[in-house]
């Protein structure tokens, strides 16, 4: 397997950026990191560097985007409703295979 030849660097700016939008309620870090196209492993060291203070963004007050977040926040929706519609499809389709065989055994124990 060959081995990359590039590597992306991101600042530290960027990096407490990524671990702000984690702490909104309501995004999950897989939302994050397919957002920003990077590996949540990044995501998980960068926040481990923040805590341990060895992360310094040059901007002491991080401002996050209200349109990325409110962005953030209606993938999460959409992406539980479209799990529930699903589910109920997997449910129905369940439902109608189950009708169809119980009409199958009533048509031919009649006959």
């Amino acid at each position: 397997m060959a081995r990359r030849k590039h590597y992306n660097f991101y600042d530290d700016d960027f990096k407490a950026t990524a671990v702000a939008l984690t702490e909104i309620p309501g995004v999950l870090d897989k939302d994050v990191t397919e957002a920003l196209d990077i590996h949540e492993v990044m995501l998980y060291l960068w926040r481990m560097k923040m805590r341990r203070g060895q992360l310094m963004p040059k901007k002491k007050d991080i401002q996050i985007d209200p349109e990325l977040k409110a962005e953030l926040k209606r993938l999460r929706k959409l992406e539980r409703e479209h799990n529930l519609l699903q589910e109920e499809h997997t449910l129905l389709k369940k439902a109608i295979q189950h009708s169809l065989q119980q009409k199958g055994k009533s048509s031919s124990s009649s006959n």
